[in-house]
Order: C-alpha cells, then structure tokens, then sequence
C-alpha cells in the first residue's frame, strides 16, 4: 500500500505544506481536502494518493477504510541554470525537485 513520485518539480518545502494537510486523515477525506485546496501540490499528491489506494485493492484492502499513516517528503535534484547579472557576471538559479512517498494503514 505505497506509491512514490520522483522528481516532482516543486521544491520540498512548498510541497511539505500540503502533505501535512493529510496526514492521518482517511483516503476519501484527504482527496477531498485536496481537490478544494488552491495549491499547485494539491492535484499531484492527490492522484498519488489514489494510485496507493489502487494498489491497495490490488492486495485485496478495501480503499475507504485506509488511512494515510505516512506520508514523506524528501530532496531530489536541483536543476541549475544561469541568470545573467551586471559587469559580464552570471548568477545561478536552483530549480529544486522533490520526491514523494505515500505509505497508507488501517486504522
């Protein structure tokens, strides 16, 4: 009962905000939260959600009775480019990534 997302490209501390919304909540109570929350994460963890409760019915669970037990969030890549500054200097930019991993219980 575990789905995981690599390289999501929003930086962990704007995604951490989300994913602590449903912690402990049951899987229909946290896809509900989420498709009401106005945050770019909200759509991607939500469809990570309900891709571990599929597979969670794969193994015979019943998908309404899970609860989110666990639900982490951790540092991927960080995509470098660079800006061009004054005097022929350049600056880099850090486009960091996260990734995701969803583990869901039974209460």
């Amino acid at each position: 009962m575990k789905a995981s997302l690599s390289n999501y490209s929003q930086s962990p501390r704007k995604t951490r905000l989300v994913t602590e919304l449903v912690k402990g909540k049951t899987v229909p109570e946290a896809l509900t939260a989420l498709k009401f929350l106005e945050k770019r994460a909200a759509e991607p963890i939500a469809k990570l959600i309900s891709s571990a409760a599929a597979n969670a019915e794969k193994q015979g669970e019943n998908a309404k009775m899970l609860v989110v037990k666990s639900i982490t969030v951790n540092k991927g890549l960080v995509r470098t480019k660079s800006m061009p500054r004054a005097f022929g200097r350049a600056t880099p930019i850090r486009r960091r990534m996260s990734h995701i991993s969803v583990t869901l219980g039974k209460k």
